[in-house]
């Protein structure tokens, strides 16, 4: 990893099938290294913030007043208090849940979303050298669910010279059909 310094774990918990159990970590992969760029007062220099305003008056709404809500209609909204959303969140269980392993060419890179660095931790090192290395010598990738961030993601466990990245995927559904787009068949054959 190119940043100084130990990284900082951003999840821990266990790759887990059937009865094997291995404690890892999770690292960010990458790096924003994109300079920030922030809205300034050009009279003053100085950072300009964002007010909450109605969109149909156009009035300032108080923080306290806003509340968070879905649109299930085109201009129909139902709005969710704090509880009914932590109610419908997922349960995190700390678990990189393993439900089966395919060839890594079997899942295409459209679906690849973000992906994390694994590392052994407590006294995970022999179980988790021992996956990577049946992983990268059969050709084959891990296919669970882990929640992080609130969120579960679909997962693809895949062996990276010493490290096993996890890839959150997109779901199926999140991928847009590329037969809608006007594309040309097959090239013809040069003369």
């Amino acid at each position: 990893m190119a940043t100084s310094g130990n990284p900082r774990a951003l999840w821990k918990g266990a790759i887990s099938f059937g009865l094997v159990h291995v404690p890892v970590a999770l690292y960010s992969a990458i790096q924003d290294v994109r300079p920030k760029m922030r809205m300034l007062d050009q009279a003053t220099g100085a950072p300009v913030g964002y007010r909450k305003v109605a969109k149909d008056t156009g009035e300032a709404v108080d923080k306290s007043e806003v509340v968070k809500g879905m649109e299930v209609d085109a201009g129909q909204y139902v709005t969710l208090t704090k509880e009914e959303i932590r109610e419908a969140l997922p349960r995190s269980t700390q678990t990189i849940e393993i439900e089966s392993f395919v060839k890594v060419d079997e899942v295409p890179t459209v679906f690849y979303n973000k992906p994390y660095y694994t590392g052994p931790i407590l006294r995970g090192q022999k179980v988790y050298a021992l996956l990577r290395e049946v992983l990268r010598r059969t050709g084959r990738a891990a296919l669970g669910r882990v929640v992080v961030s609130n969120r579960q993601h679909l997962a693809l466990l895949v062996p990276m010279g010493d490290a096993l990245v996890l890839n959150l995927l997109r779901w199926s559904e999140e991928i847009r059909d590329a037969g809608s787009l006007d594309l040309p068949g097959e090239a013809a054959g040069e003369g």
